[in-house]
């Protein structure tokens, strides 16, 4: 018989984690489930639906894993198989006919020779006539809040895919008759759930949320999971974020920079009364100390403003008169050599 890659039928690497893997799995599972296709892609999908579970079955379990891992170091896909229990000093074996019906399964040969007792055997004692508890999974998502929403808290609608486990098969991926047809084999089914989440106030990027008992629902007498939140901080336009501090341009009128001023500034915690010194230039940065986001230690980053100087769009004729008197005056105390304005 020749020798199946599992990790090229899931599309992942040898190196895969176990949540690559079973995430790997499920994507793979819905994309081929048979119900999904008609003619003669049903029959297709079938075929690559029953060999993706198998991979998973393998993959999923670490000591088949092992097992499986120990061979892969001396055959690649598409090669003869001679399982001598003498060559090489293996630990597996073909151990005669197996005392378990595999067939409905779909499992294959390969499958069969080498995890044919070991999957038997899982079967035989995971219980599927009698009735277990199963903790509903956790949910994992990504929530972006606004500034604002995570300095002074917000009430959020969200809308999400919880995972179930299975009640056809327990959980298990299977049933008397073969791969569940009402997971796909995945052992789980999705709802479509909105739930409704009160922000507390004081959140930073990269922080997590949990909330519990709004993740996926147990089986049995199996308690629900909960929903993990991870805060992103959402682009806005007023606030450049930079970590946990926050930038933004201020304007000036050259009046402003020259002579400083006092005005009135906004910031995510209100506005604020902002001095100006004199004698400002353009790119110069003002700093509003803790007036940031709040920081994972408890703290809270700082706000800058960074100097833009303009002038009004529109002057006044006395305006106008008053900077060519500004101008004369600059050019009578620091004449410029190249300078040919009166």
């Amino acid at each position: 018989m020749q020798y199946i890659d599992y990790y090229e039928v899931l599309g992942v690497p040898k190196t895969a984690s176990e949540k690559d893997i079973k995430q790997a799995y499920r994507k793979l599972a819905r994309k081929h489930h048979p119900d999904l296709h008609q003619g003669d892609a049903k029959a297709q999908a079938e075929e690559k639906f029953k060999l993706i579970n198998e991979a998973y079955e393998v993959l999923g379990d670490n000591d088949k894993r092992a097992k499986y891992d120990q061979l892969g170091m001396n055959w690649k896909a598409g090669d003869e198989v001679n399982f001598d229990p003498g060559a090489g000093g293996y630990a597996y074996s073909y151990q005669g006919p197996v005392d378990f019906d595999l067939s409905g399964f779909g499992f294959s040969d390969f499958f069969s020779q080498i995890f044919g007792q070991d999957f038997a055997r899982s079967q035989k004692g995971s219980g599927h006539s009698s009735r277990q508890d199963y903790r509903g999974e956790d949910i994992n998502a990504e929530i972006s809040l606004t500034i604002a929403e995570m300095v002074h808290g917000a009430d959020k609608e969200l809308h999400l895919s919880a995972p179930n486990v299975c009640t056809a098969c327990a959980g298990q991926r299977f049933t008397r008759q073969g791969f569940c047809r009402s997971c796909g084999g995945t052992g789980q089914t999705e709802d479509k759930k909105t739930v409704k989440v009160k922000v507390p106030p004081g959140l930073h990027p990269g922080s997590t949320l949990r909330l519990k008992g709004l993740g996926g629902k147990g089986y049995g007498n199996g308690p629900v999971g909960d929903l993990y939140l991870h805060i992103q901080a959402a682009p806005d336009a007023t606030w450049h974020i930079k970590g946990s501090d926050l930038e933004a341009e201020l304007t000036l009128y050259p009046d402003q920079a020259i002579l400083g001023d006092k005005m009135q500034v906004p910031t995510p915690y209100g506005p604020v009364q902002l001095k100006i010194q004199p004698h400002m230039h353009a790119g110069q940065k003002l700093r509003l100390k803790a007036k940031g986001l709040p920081r994972a230690d408890g703290t809270t980053g700082d706000l800058y403003f960074k100097i833009k100087i303009d002038i009004p769009q529109q002057l006044s004729q006395q305006e106008r008169e008053i900077y060519q008197q500004l101008r004369q005056l600059r050019q009578a105390e620091h004449p410029h050599p190249d300078s040919t304005t009166k």
